[in-house]
């Protein structure tokens, strides 16, 4: 009778686990919930989720330029400037005054990136173009000064009889994503154009320098990038450098090209001991200072790319230069991308995020006084918060003789080279391993 009651009830739990697809036991002899099913897949959750995956790397196209030269730019790859830019590519509204040997104005990867003087643009009240007007129409004593001024020749007449002038323009802020050229490190950006030197017309240097720095003051730039530099002492120009810091401009400096140590043969404006400077050694594609760049622990704060830096060039062309010129170029950029990420940022935390958030390289322990280069994505990510509002600092000034910029070299027209993906050509230039840089 036992047996046949326990069968019957065998007989019937064994239908139910049938019934409802239940174990009676798992594997541990106790009884298991029932586990929930997982709903189908359909062609359309898969269809969305394929069309995520192709929106993000849409996006992420978007960003990266396609700018047919990109491939040449080593210097972008090796500090990051591809993640960078998915955060942001620059704003027009910050300012960064270019004082250099001038810029060729119509060059298609510059002038829409150039400084546009509010006050000498439009119409005034006779119906005439402000810009070409011969009249002071913002009364800030210059004529016409629509794009900056030239103080070598007291007027608004901007062309580089050099080319260093364009070539730094075009590192800091030539125009990203125009299918045309090279992109700088700020593809957007106003880029105010202020020249003190002409190797065809010799004249004070130092004097002009100054000019261009108050200039730059009066006008409200953000940022002033300087290549130029001497050994000596300038009271007048600190005096510039310092108004500038006053104002809350950030200044960028070369480090000097002498090949010496700055902590004992000094080199200015970048050795000037006031808080908004920045000093800039350059570095080669292997990360070591170059042998021609000055150096030092206690005067020179960074190190960025300067060795055969590829940019724009007068006649719309391109080429190559190098030198702590090139490198300087490069932080104003990353200054520009910083102000325009974060627009409460003073002059103080931009020059604390640059110096703080390189990478750090063991050799560069007896070259800098942070031990790092550059890197723009880090500059821009690793940010604390609650930092001050203000405006920024910079400034700059000196005496360079035409000796002081290396020549280009490489030059070439744009024209006639064919168009490419710049999304293809960086992103396999930046993944690309490079074992015997690592091996240094």
């Amino acid at each position: 009778m036992i047996i046949r009651v326990f069968l019957a009830v065998a007989t019937f739990l064994l239908f139910l686990a049938v019934l409802t697809d239940t174990p009676i036991l798992n594997l541990k002899g106790v009884a298991s919930k029932p586990k929930p099913k997982a709903p189908p897949v359909t062609r359309e959750m898969e269809l969305g989720t394929i069309n995520t995956s192709v929106q993000a790397e849409e996006k992420k196209e978007s960003i990266i330029m396609n700018d047919p030269a990109m491939h040449k730019k080593w210097g972008l790859a090796k500090t990051d400037a591809l993640d960078a830019w998915q955060l942001t590519t620059g704003s027009r509204e910050i300012i960064v005054a270019v004082v250099d040997t001038g810029i060729d104005i119509e060059h298609p990867d510059l002038k829409n990136n150039l400084w546009v003087n509010p006050g000498e643009s439009g119409k005034d009240k006779h119906g005439r173009n402000k810009a070409t007007n011969g009249v002071d129409d913002d009364g800030n004593g210059f004529i016409d000064d629509v794009h900056g001024w030239n103080f070598v020749h007291s007027n608004n007449y901007l062309k580089d009889n050099h080319g260093h002038g364009t070539h730094i323009a075009g590192i800091v802020g030539a125009e990203g994503g125009n299918n045309y050229g090279v992109t700088g490190v700020a593809p957007k950006v106003s880029l105010m154009i202020l020249k003190y030197f002409d190797p065809q017309s010799p004249g004070n240097n130092l004097v002009n320098t100054i000019k261009a720095f108050d200039y730059a003051i009066k006008m409200n730039a953000h940022i002033i990038n300087y290549s130029g530099g001497g050994m000596e002492f300038s009271q007048p120009e600190f005096r510039a450098v310092q108004r500038a810091e006053q104002k809350g401009i950030l200044f960028v400096a070369a480090a000097g090209n002498e090949r010496s140590n700055s902590d004992y043969k000094k080199y200015y404006p970048a050795d000037y001991d006031l808080d908004n400077i920045i000093s800039v050694t350059a570095i080669n594609p292997t990360l070591r200072v170059l042998s021609s760049s000055n150096y030092g622990v206690k005067t020179v704060d960074i190190a960025a790319p300067g060795e055969n830096i590829y940019s724009t060039l007068p006649g719309g062309t391109f080429g190559t230069m190098t030198g702590t010129s090139q490198a300087t170029a490069f932080v104003s950029g990353v200054a520009a991308l910083l102000m325009a990420h974060n627009r409460d940022f003073d002059a103080k935390a931009v020059k604390k995020y640059i110096l703080r958030t390189g990478d750090n390289l063991e050799w560069l322990k007896s070259k800098t006084n942070t031990s790092k280069k550059l890197n723009i994505f880090r500059s821009l990510t690793m940010l604390d918060q609650g930092v001050g509002a203000s405006g920024v600092v910079a400034s700059n000034t000196s005496s360079a003789e035409s000796d002081t910029f290396n020549a280009p070299t490489n030059q070439e027209n744009t024209g006639a080279t064919s168009l490419h993906s710049f999304g293809q050509a960086l992103k396999k230039f930046v993944h690309k391993e490079d074992e015997s840089t690592d091996k240094e």
